[in-house]
Protein backbone atom coordinates (compact mmCIF):
# COMPACT_ATOMS: atom_id res chain seq x y z
CA UNK A 1 0.00 0.00 0.00
CA UNK A 2 1.38 3.36 -1.09
CA UNK A 3 0.08 6.68 0.25
CA UNK A 4 0.43 10.33 -0.62
CA UNK A 5 -1.26 13.54 0.49
CA UNK A 6 -4.43 14.38 -1.43
CA UNK A 7 -4.52 18.10 -0.71
CA UNK A 8 -2.48 20.64 1.20
CA UNK A 9 -4.49 20.52 4.42
CA UNK A 10 -6.41 17.21 4.36
CA UNK A 11 -7.03 13.97 2.49
CA UNK A 12 -4.96 10.96 1.46
CA UNK A 13 -4.58 8.93 -1.75
CA UNK A 14 -3.97 5.17 -1.64
CA UNK A 15 -2.48 2.99 -4.37
CA UNK A 16 -1.67 -0.69 -4.54
CA UNK A 17 -4.69 -2.16 -2.75
CA UNK A 18 -7.68 -4.31 -3.71
CA UNK A 19 -10.50 -3.09 -1.49
CA UNK A 20 -12.45 -6.31 -1.97
CA UNK A 21 -9.59 -8.45 -0.60
CA UNK A 22 -8.41 -6.60 2.52
CA UNK A 23 -7.87 -8.66 5.66
CA UNK A 24 -8.88 -7.19 9.02
CA UNK A 25 -5.46 -5.73 9.74
CA UNK A 26 -5.21 -4.07 6.34
CA UNK A 27 -8.71 -2.67 6.62
CA UNK A 28 -7.96 -1.34 10.10
CA UNK A 29 -4.94 0.52 8.74
CA UNK A 30 -6.95 1.96 5.87
CA UNK A 31 -9.84 2.96 8.14
CA UNK A 32 -7.44 4.73 10.49
CA UNK A 33 -5.92 6.65 7.58
CA UNK A 34 -9.39 7.74 6.46
CA UNK A 35 -10.36 8.91 9.95
CA UNK A 36 -7.17 10.92 10.36
CA UNK A 37 -7.41 12.55 6.92
CA UNK A 38 -11.14 13.12 6.38
CA UNK A 39 -11.17 12.07 2.70
CA UNK A 40 -9.54 9.10 0.98
CA UNK A 41 -9.07 8.31 -2.72
CA UNK A 42 -8.40 4.72 -3.80
CA UNK A 43 -7.79 4.16 -7.51
CA UNK A 44 -7.86 0.96 -9.55
CA UNK A 45 -11.11 -0.62 -8.30
CA UNK A 46 -12.87 -1.01 -11.68
CA UNK A 47 -13.23 -4.78 -11.22
CA UNK A 48 -15.09 -4.37 -7.91
CA UNK A 49 -18.62 -5.78 -8.14
CA UNK A 50 -21.60 -4.08 -6.54
CA UNK A 51 -21.71 -6.90 -3.99
CA UNK A 52 -18.06 -6.31 -3.11
CA UNK A 53 -18.60 -2.55 -2.93
CA UNK A 54 -21.53 -3.07 -0.55
CA UNK A 55 -19.51 -5.52 1.59
CA UNK A 56 -16.57 -3.10 1.77
CA UNK A 57 -18.90 -0.25 2.72
CA UNK A 58 -20.41 -2.31 5.55
CA UNK A 59 -17.00 -2.60 7.16
CA UNK A 60 -17.29 1.10 8.04
CA UNK A 61 -20.60 0.60 9.88
CA UNK A 62 -24.33 0.14 9.35
CA UNK A 63 -25.39 1.31 5.90
CA UNK A 64 -27.91 4.09 5.43
CA UNK A 65 -30.26 3.17 2.52
CA UNK A 66 -30.84 5.85 -0.12
CA UNK A 67 -33.99 7.91 0.41
CA UNK A 68 -35.55 6.79 -2.91
CA UNK A 69 -37.54 9.97 -3.19
CA UNK A 70 -37.75 12.81 -5.66
CA UNK A 71 -36.22 12.63 -9.13
CA UNK A 72 -34.88 9.28 -10.30
CA UNK A 73 -34.96 5.66 -9.18
CA UNK A 74 -32.04 5.84 -6.81
CA UNK A 75 -30.98 2.38 -5.66
CA UNK A 76 -28.78 -0.02 -7.61
CA UNK A 77 -31.00 -2.92 -8.82
CA UNK A 78 -30.60 -5.79 -6.37
CA UNK A 79 -28.75 -3.61 -3.85
CA UNK A 80 -31.18 -1.44 -1.87
CA UNK A 81 -28.31 -0.02 0.22
CA UNK A 82 -26.49 1.39 -2.82
CA UNK A 83 -27.49 4.67 -4.45
CA UNK A 84 -27.29 5.47 -8.19
CA UNK A 85 -26.01 8.95 -9.05
CA UNK A 86 -26.46 9.28 -12.81
CA UNK A 87 -28.04 11.21 -15.68
CA UNK A 88 -29.18 8.01 -17.44
CA UNK A 89 -32.76 7.68 -18.70
CA UNK A 90 -34.79 4.56 -19.41
CA UNK A 91 -36.66 3.85 -22.68
CA UNK A 92 -39.55 6.04 -21.47
CA UNK A 93 -37.28 8.95 -20.66
CA UNK A 94 -37.51 8.45 -16.90
CA UNK A 95 -34.37 9.00 -14.76
CA UNK A 96 -32.51 5.87 -13.65
CA UNK A 97 -30.51 7.75 -11.04
CA UNK A 98 -30.36 10.93 -9.00
CA UNK A 99 -28.97 14.46 -9.41
CA UNK A 100 -29.01 14.70 -13.22
CA UNK A 101 -26.14 16.43 -15.05
CA UNK A 102 -26.11 19.89 -13.47
CA UNK A 103 -24.02 21.32 -10.67
CA UNK A 104 -24.43 19.85 -7.19
CA UNK A 105 -23.70 22.71 -4.79
CA UNK A 106 -21.44 22.53 -1.74
CA UNK A 107 -23.10 20.37 0.89
CA UNK A 108 -22.80 17.77 3.62
CA UNK A 109 -24.88 14.65 2.93
CA UNK A 110 -28.27 14.69 4.67
CA UNK A 111 -27.13 17.14 7.34
CA UNK A 112 -30.74 18.36 7.60
CA UNK A 113 -31.34 15.25 9.73
CA UNK A 114 -30.69 15.13 13.51
CA UNK A 115 -28.04 12.41 13.00
CA UNK A 116 -26.46 12.71 9.52
CA UNK A 117 -24.52 9.81 7.95
CA UNK A 118 -20.95 9.69 9.23
CA UNK A 119 -19.43 8.84 5.83
CA UNK A 120 -20.23 8.46 2.14
CA UNK A 121 -18.34 6.88 -0.72
CA UNK A 122 -18.54 6.93 -4.51
CA UNK A 123 -17.41 4.26 -6.98
CA UNK A 124 -16.97 5.60 -10.52
CA UNK A 125 -18.64 3.29 -13.07
CA UNK A 126 -18.99 5.45 -16.22
CA UNK A 127 -17.67 8.93 -16.95
CA UNK A 128 -18.88 11.71 -19.27
CA UNK A 129 -16.98 13.30 -22.13
CA UNK A 130 -16.26 16.35 -19.98
CA UNK A 131 -17.03 17.78 -16.56
CA UNK A 132 -18.38 16.07 -13.47
CA UNK A 133 -15.34 16.72 -11.28
CA UNK A 134 -15.95 16.38 -7.53
CA UNK A 135 -14.58 19.00 -5.15
CA UNK A 136 -13.93 18.27 -1.47
CA UNK A 137 -13.29 20.84 1.27
CA UNK A 138 -11.45 20.14 4.52
CA UNK A 139 -13.53 21.67 7.29
CA UNK A 140 -11.01 21.18 10.11
CA UNK A 141 -8.52 23.28 8.18
CA UNK A 142 -11.30 25.73 7.27
CA UNK A 143 -11.91 26.32 10.97
CA UNK A 144 -8.20 26.42 11.86
CA UNK A 145 -7.44 29.18 9.36
CA UNK A 146 -10.48 31.36 10.05
CA UNK A 147 -9.62 34.94 11.00
CA UNK A 148 -9.57 35.21 14.80
CA UNK A 149 -12.67 37.39 15.12
CA UNK A 150 -14.71 35.12 12.83
CA UNK A 151 -13.41 32.03 14.66
CA UNK A 152 -14.59 33.44 17.99
CA UNK A 153 -18.01 34.22 16.51
CA UNK A 154 -18.39 30.79 14.88
CA UNK A 155 -17.84 29.05 18.25
CA UNK A 156 -21.13 30.43 19.52
CA UNK A 157 -23.38 29.70 16.53
CA UNK A 158 -25.97 27.10 15.60
CA UNK A 159 -26.88 26.79 11.92
CA UNK A 160 -30.20 25.48 10.60
CA UNK A 161 -29.37 23.03 7.75
CA UNK A 162 -32.07 23.32 5.10
CA UNK A 163 -33.90 20.12 4.12
CA UNK A 164 -36.16 21.55 1.42
CA UNK A 165 -34.06 20.71 -1.64
CA UNK A 166 -31.32 18.25 -2.57
CA UNK A 167 -27.88 19.37 -3.71
CA UNK A 168 -29.03 19.54 -7.36
CA UNK A 169 -31.84 21.94 -6.40
CA UNK A 170 -34.75 19.48 -6.60
CA UNK A 171 -37.51 19.80 -3.99
CA UNK A 172 -37.55 16.74 -1.74
CA UNK A 173 -40.62 14.53 -1.96
CA UNK A 174 -43.22 15.40 0.66
CA UNK A 175 -41.52 18.66 1.70
CA UNK A 176 -43.12 22.09 1.26
CA UNK A 177 -40.95 24.43 -0.83
CA UNK A 178 -40.56 27.27 1.66
CA UNK A 179 -38.45 30.15 0.33
CA UNK A 180 -37.90 31.71 3.77
CA UNK A 181 -34.62 30.54 5.40
CA UNK A 182 -36.06 31.29 8.85
CA UNK A 183 -39.03 28.93 8.46
CA UNK A 184 -37.98 26.31 5.89
CA UNK A 185 -37.67 22.65 6.92
CA UNK A 186 -34.37 21.51 8.41
CA UNK A 187 -32.40 20.85 11.58
CA UNK A 188 -30.01 23.04 13.56
CA UNK A 189 -26.46 21.90 14.39
CA UNK A 190 -23.49 23.63 16.04
CA UNK A 191 -21.44 25.63 13.55
CA UNK A 192 -18.24 24.16 15.03
CA UNK A 193 -18.31 20.44 15.86
CA UNK A 194 -15.82 17.87 17.11
CA UNK A 195 -14.52 15.72 14.23
CA UNK A 196 -15.12 12.11 15.38
CA UNK A 197 -11.99 10.92 13.59
CA UNK A 198 -9.43 13.31 15.07
CA UNK A 199 -11.14 15.23 17.87
CA UNK A 200 -10.32 18.50 16.09
CA UNK A 201 -12.80 21.37 15.65
CA UNK A 202 -14.49 21.45 12.24
CA UNK A 203 -16.89 23.89 10.60
CA UNK A 204 -20.28 22.24 9.99
CA UNK A 205 -22.28 24.29 7.50
CA UNK A 206 -24.68 22.09 5.47
CA UNK A 207 -25.92 23.86 2.32
CA UNK A 208 -25.84 27.60 1.69
CA UNK A 209 -29.28 28.03 0.10
CA UNK A 210 -31.80 28.72 2.87
CA UNK A 211 -29.36 28.08 5.71
CA UNK A 212 -30.05 30.25 8.76
CA UNK A 213 -28.12 31.08 11.93
CA UNK A 214 -30.46 30.41 14.82
CA UNK A 215 -31.52 33.51 16.71
CA UNK A 216 -30.23 36.10 14.23
CA UNK A 217 -32.31 38.41 12.02
CA UNK A 218 -32.29 37.20 8.43
CA UNK A 219 -30.08 40.00 7.08
CA UNK A 220 -27.44 39.49 9.77
CA UNK A 221 -27.55 35.70 9.32
CA UNK A 222 -27.09 36.00 5.56
CA UNK A 223 -24.11 38.34 5.89
CA UNK A 224 -22.36 36.14 8.46
CA UNK A 225 -23.01 32.93 6.48
CA UNK A 226 -21.60 34.60 3.36
CA UNK A 227 -18.40 35.36 5.29
CA UNK A 228 -18.08 31.77 6.51
CA UNK A 229 -18.71 30.29 3.09
CA UNK A 230 -16.28 32.58 1.27
CA UNK A 231 -13.57 31.53 3.69
CA UNK A 232 -14.39 27.81 3.94
CA UNK A 233 -14.19 27.21 0.20
CA UNK A 234 -11.14 29.30 -0.58
CA UNK A 235 -8.47 27.53 -2.65
CA UNK A 236 -6.28 26.51 0.30
CA UNK A 237 -9.08 24.42 1.81
CA UNK A 238 -10.29 22.48 -1.27
CA UNK A 239 -9.30 19.57 -3.50
CA UNK A 240 -10.61 19.04 -7.05
CA UNK A 241 -10.91 15.40 -8.13
CA UNK A 242 -10.88 14.48 -11.81
CA UNK A 243 -12.34 10.99 -12.01
CA UNK A 244 -11.00 7.82 -13.59
CA UNK A 245 -13.30 4.80 -13.91
CA UNK A 246 -12.72 2.53 -10.92
CA UNK A 247 -11.88 5.34 -8.48
CA UNK A 248 -13.37 5.07 -4.99
CA UNK A 249 -13.64 8.32 -3.03
CA UNK A 250 -14.57 8.11 0.68
CA UNK A 251 -15.29 11.18 2.78
CA UNK A 252 -16.33 12.06 6.30
CA UNK A 253 -19.56 14.03 6.37
CA UNK A 254 -18.50 15.57 9.69
CA UNK A 255 -15.10 16.94 8.66
CA UNK A 256 -15.47 17.58 4.90
CA UNK A 257 -17.96 19.02 2.43
CA UNK A 258 -18.26 18.37 -1.31
CA UNK A 259 -19.77 19.57 -4.56
CA UNK A 260 -19.91 18.47 -8.23
CA UNK A 261 -19.31 20.30 -11.49
CA UNK A 262 -21.93 20.08 -14.25
CA UNK A 263 -21.08 17.73 -17.13
CA UNK A 264 -21.92 16.80 -20.73
CA UNK A 265 -25.61 15.86 -20.71
CA UNK A 266 -25.22 13.82 -23.91
CA UNK A 267 -22.87 11.27 -22.35
CA UNK A 268 -23.31 9.08 -19.27
CA UNK A 269 -21.84 9.68 -15.85
CA UNK A 270 -22.75 6.82 -13.48
CA UNK A 271 -21.61 6.58 -9.90
CA UNK A 272 -22.61 4.06 -7.25
CA UNK A 273 -22.73 5.51 -3.75
CA UNK A 274 -22.96 4.10 -0.24
CA UNK A 275 -23.62 5.88 3.03
CA UNK A 276 -22.70 4.87 6.58
CA UNK A 277 -25.10 5.79 9.38
CA UNK A 278 -24.00 8.22 12.05
CA UNK A 279 -24.03 6.96 15.64
CA UNK A 280 -24.83 10.25 17.36
CA UNK A 281 -25.66 13.84 16.50
CA UNK A 282 -22.73 16.14 15.73
CA UNK A 283 -21.27 17.37 19.02
CA UNK A 284 -20.35 21.01 19.61
CA UNK A 285 -16.60 21.43 20.03
CA UNK A 286 -17.12 24.32 22.42
CA UNK A 287 -19.93 23.02 24.63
Amino acid sequence: MRTKQLAGTFGIAIDGVDLAALDDGQFGELHDLWQRNGAMLVRGQAAMTDGEFEAFSKRFGELDPPPNQGVGRKNVPGFPNLYVVSNELDAKGEPLGALGYGEAVWHTDMSYQPVPPIASMLLARRLPAWGGNTWVAGMCAAYDNLPATLKDRAKTLRVKHDGTRDSAGNVRKGVRDDSNPMTSAGHAHPAVIRDPGTGRPALFLGRRPKAHIVGLPLEESEALLDQLWRHAFSARNVYEHQWTAGDVLIWSNYSTMHRRDPFDKNTIRRMHRSQIKGREAPVAYFA
